[in-house]
Order: C-alpha cells, then structure tokens, then sequence
C-alpha cells in the first residue's frame, strides 16, 4: 500500500472527512445567526443565542488539545468566550477554530489517539478515556448536540433552518 493510500485510510483521515461534512453544516447553522438576536434565548436557564452560537464555533478548536495534549485542566488557564459583534465575526471564529482542526489531525498519527486524555480541574478527574473516543463523544458529537439546539433557536426565532442530514422544512435540498 502507498503512503497516500495509507495516510487516507488513517483514523485521522477519517476524523477529517467527518469534521468537513458537519462543519459545512454548522457553517450554514452559524452564517444564519443575525446579531438582532445574539442576546435572545428560549429560557432562563438556557444560553443566549450569541454565547450559543459562539460555543459551537470554538469547539472544532478543542481537535487541537485533544491530539496535542494529555488533558485539559481547567484549573490551568482562565478561560473567556469569544463575544461575536456580528455573523460575520462569528463565522470567521469559527473558520478559524476549524481549520486549526484540520491542521491539527493532519499531523495525527494513529499512535496517539489510544493515548490516555483527561477533563480535569486541578485535583478534580471527570473523566479519561483515550483520544479517539475524546474526538468522537466530546468534540464531534458535542458540536452536532449544540448545533441542534442552534436550529432550535433558528425554528423560534423564524429563520430558516439549513438542510442537514437531509431537507429541512425550510430547504428541500442539501
């Protein structure tokens, strides 16, 4: 087999593919968040859609911790969201965290992601698992839980939602 074959079939490839398919997704998600409604929010408890939106344009860059890090603890930096003035704004962090990504797993080797990688907060362990399973529940599959709520806010504040496994009531094709 090649090198180009074998690099193709690594599990980075393969976190890249995924990473590109749903972020053309939450590109779209994002573009569609007007700053009208940055500080609107479903309930009380709920985050506005400014903070919402900004969360899940930051966390394609949590890639670059999780394959260049054993752990992220929280009791180790002082961490502020980023604060959008303007879609515009928001998009370019976002393209800014995912391209960070890519970069990130294109220097992946397949070693490292059944490395151990732990959540902390100081003294305090929430959990450790190894990196590929981090990529997977933590980053990917949280940014795809945050971008549903995101659509979610799009459908209450009557803008149209994006096509994203298939049609949406507002677009008939992907």
């Amino acid at each position: 087999m090649s090198s180009t074959a074998a690099a193709s079939n690594s599990i980075a490839a393969s976190l890249i593919a995924e990473l590109e398919h749903e972020g053309a997704v939450t590109r779209k998600i994002l573009e569609r968040c007007p700053p009208d409604k940055f500080d609107w929010k479903p309930h009380e408890k709920s985050m506005t859609m400014g903070r919402l939106a900004s969360h899940v344009a930051e966390m394609h860059s949590w890639t670059v911790n999780t394959v260049q890090d054993p752990e992220l603890d929280f009791a180790k930096f002082d961490y502020k969201p980023f604060e959008p003035k303007t879609t515009e704004d928001l998009v370019q962090h976002f393209e800014k965290s995912f391209n960070g990504a890519i970069e990130a797993l294109k220097g992946a080797s397949d070693d490292i992601w059944f490395e151990p990688w732990s959540l902390k907060n100081g003294d305090q362990v929430y959990f450790t698992m190894p990196k590929v399973v981090v990529m997977r529940s933590m980053v990917l599959n949280h940014i795809v839980h945050h971008r549903g709520q995101l659509s979610v806010y799009l459908r209450e504040n009557d803008i149209p939602v994006p096509a994203m496994y298939g049609p949406s009531a507002d677009e008939g094709q992907m």
